[in-house]
C-alpha cells in the first residue's frame, strides 16, 4: 500500500497514535454501554416499555429513534451507546482531523504546491487523502459494532431484545452517517485556507446537526426542522429493535455524503492552490 498509496498510508501514518486512542477509545466505550444496559433491569428506567413514567420526547434523540422505542429498553440503551455525544465526539474528531489535512492544512503551510506536482495531480491528492477518513470512520464504526455485537451475544436477556442482525445495520447506518459528514467537511478543505475552517465545519455538522434534531424531538412546532438534520436519519435504537435496514435513510446519509466528495473534486480542480 505504501508504494501503490502512498498519500492515503501518510495520511494514516502521521494520525496513527491519534486513531489508535480513538480506535481503544470506541471499543471501551461501547463495552462500558452494554455492560450498564445489562445491569438495568428489563423495562425499569423511565418505565421502560411498560407501564409508569416515560421518557420526555426529547430522550428519543439520545437513543436514535424516532418514537417507537423507548430509551429504557434494551434497544434504546444498546442505541444510546451508539448516538451518545462521546460516541459522536469520537467520530466528528477522525473526520475533522483528516479532512483538514486533506487540502487545507497544505494550503495554510504553503506545502500544496510541492504536493500537487506531476505525478501526482489534484484528483489523485484528494481521492487518496478521502480514503484516510473514510477508512478511518469505517474502523471506529466496525470496532463500536463488534463490541455490541459480542456484548449481546453473552447476554441471554439482551440479546432476545436486540438481534444481532440489528446491531449489524445500526454500524452499516453508522457508518452512513459518518460519510454524510464527511463529505461537506472535505468540501470545505477543498476551498479553505486555513485548517481551522474545516475542524470548525466538522464540529457544527456535528455538533448543531444533534443538537437540531434534540430540539425537534423536544419541541413539537419545530419538529420540520429534524430533516435538516443528519441525526434524523441515524436511528440505531429503532434499528436495534425492528432489524430492517432502512434503505431511504440510508439513502439520504450517502447521497449527502457523495454529493460532499463530488463538489469537494469540483472545487480543487478549479481553485488557485497559491498561498
Amino acid at each position: 500500500m505504501r508504494d501503490r498509496f502512498p498519500l492515503l498510508w501518510l495520511a494514516l501514518h502521521r494520525r496513527r497514535r491519534m486513531l489508535t486512542a480513538l480506535v481503544l477509545g470506541m471499543a471501551v466505550f461501547e463495552l462500558l454501554i452494554v455492560v450498564i444496559a445489562g445491569t438495568v433491569p428489563h423495562g425499569r428506567m423511565f418505565g421502560g416499555d411498560g407501564g409508569g413514567r416515560t421518557p420526555p420526547s426529547a430522550f428519543k434523540a439520545f437513543s436514535g429513534s424516532t418514537g417507537s422505542v423507548s430509551i429504557g429498553s434494551y434497544p434504546g440503551l444498546v442505541g444510546a451507546g451508539l448516538t451518545h455525544p462521546f460516541w459522536i465526539a469520537l467520530q466528528v474528531t477522525a473526520i475533522a482531523s483528516l479532512s483538514a489535512a486533506a487540502v487545507a492544512a497544505d494550503v495554510e503551510s504553503g506545502t500544496i504546491e510541492l504536493v500537487v506536482v506531476r505525478p501526482v495531480s489534484r484528483a489523485r491528492l484528494l481521492a487518496e487523502r478521502t480514503a484516510a477518513p473514510v477508512l478511518a470512520a469505517l474502523a471506529l464504526n466496525a470496532v463500536a459494532t463488534l463490541t455490541v455485537a459480542a456484548g449481546v451475544a453473552l447476554s441471554p436477556d439482551m440479546h432476545h431484545d436486540v438481534p444481532l442482525r440489528g446491531v449489524f445495520i445500526a454500524g452499516l447506518l453508522g457508518w452512513a452517517l459518518t460519510l454524510c459528514l464527511l463529505g461537506p467537511a472535505l468540501a470545505v478543505s477543498a476551498a479553505a485556507r486555513r485548517r481551522a475552517h474545516v475542524l470548525g465545519a466538522a464540529i457544527a455538522l456535528g455538533a448543531v446537526g444533534f443538537a437540531l434534531n434534540f430540539v425537534a424531538l423536544a419541541w413539537s412546532k419545530a419538529g420540520p426542522l429534524r430533516y435538516a438534520s443528519p441525526f434524523h436519519y441515524y436511528t440505531p435504537g429503532d434499528i436495534l429493535a425492528h432489524p430492517t435496514v432502512p434503505w431511504g435513510s440510508l439513502s439520504v446519509l450517502c447521497g449527502v455524503g457523495v454529493a460532499g466528495i463530488a463538489a469537494a473534486f469540483a472545487v480543487l480542480l478549479r481553485r488557485d492552490l497559491a498561498p
